[in-house]
């Protein structure tokens, strides 16, 4: 068995183990493993009670992964994210305390229900994997993932995430109400295991996520793939039911998100399949639509869809798969 084939499998372990817990989900959990593996961070959107906090904590166990949990509060400060600096008697200097960034996978739960001005100190951290304390810089552990939940706009409380920090997150899901059979088996496990919460088992040894990473990362992509996403890129610019269009950010995580989805397919190349597959849950949450698509009949996913519609599609030849 060749290293990407190992690769794979274990992929695919992580995959069921992390199935096992969160009930019914299967799609929602393959995407945001597909994040993970192409190297970026979740957002997911949705009412109280339907299993965010439960994913991430979840994906945390099954990669064997250190995680650090903040609900955010309007109380949260920032130095409680980022760390901060404390006189030591002792030695006679100031020390840094480490906030709730150094770890692997930083659950933010509730994001929307904090300050913007805590919600930016997870700006840096988000793109550069770093954070800056007193002009001090400190490099954070690798991997570093931000998984986020937050409540929908509106609910009491919250507050709308600023754009610039939307554009960090390379997907934005929303898990739904489970079907009537789901929440059967929920309540179910419920009474078997009382009130303690049961959730995955570590699947991934130390270096196995970094070695999955590296055979994805190889995943080939056609110069003509490349020019699709850009011509789509350019049409959500252009759209006149879009006021603001998606970043050149936007488009790299619509590489990378296609390329984890080809190699979770058992693919080495990147099909325009494969980027419409992850167009909506790597776009949507990027862009500024126009208000008055919500008095209409016109929907963001119609708009999304639209704009598929009228790209044209490259065709992938077999001499272009290598």
């Amino acid at each position: 068995m060749s290293i990407e084939d190992k690769s794979l499998e274990k992929a695919k372990l992580v995959f069921r183990e992390v199935c096992k817990t969160v009930i019914g989900k299967d799609e929602i959990v393959l995407k945001i493993l597909m994040a993970i593996l192409a190297d970026g961070h979740v957002l997911v959107e949705d009412i109280p009670g339907v299993g965010k906090t439960t994913m991430a904590l979840s994906f945390a166990n099954a990669l064997g992964l250190k995680c650090n949990r903040v609900q955010f509060t309007p109380d949260v400060m920032p130095s409680d994210v980022t760390g901060f600096n404390m006189y030591n008697k002792l030695t006679n200097r100031f020390e840094y305390k480490p906030g709730a960034v150094m770890c692997n996978i930083m659950l933010a739960d509730e994001i929307n229900r904090t300050s913007p001005k805590t919600q930016s100190a997870l700006l840096q951290v988000m793109e550069e994997r770093c954070v800056t304390v007193d002009g001090t810089t400190y490099t954070l552990p690798d991997p570093f993932i931000v998984m986020a939940t937050q409540n929908p706009f509106g609910s009491v409380g919250t507050q709308r995430l600023p754009e610039s920090q939307m554009d960090r997150f390379m997907i934005c899901l929303s898990l739904g109400y489970p079907s009537v059979q789901d929440e059967i088996n929920i309540l179910k496990g419920k009474q078997r295991n009382h009130n303690a919460r049961v959730l995955s088992k570590q699947v991934l040894a130390e270096g196995e996520l970094a070695q999955i990473r590296q055979a994805v990362s190889e995943v080939y992509v056609d110069d003509s793939i490349f020019d699709y996403v850009a011509r789509i890129a350019k049409a959500t610019r252009e759209s006149e039911d879009i006021l603001q269009g998606i970043s050149p950010r936007g488009s790299i995580a619509v590489i990378a998100m296609a390329k984890a989805e080809a190699f979770l397919r058992g693919n080495q190349y990147v099909l325009p399949a494969d980027i419409q597959y992850v167009l909506k849950d790597t776009i949507a949450h990027r862009m500024v639509f126009d208000h008055s698509l919500r008095k209409g009949s016109l929907s963001e996913e119609k708009v999304i869809a639209g704009i598929v519609k009228r790209v044209a599609v490259p065709q992938i030849s077999k001499k272009d798969r290598v």
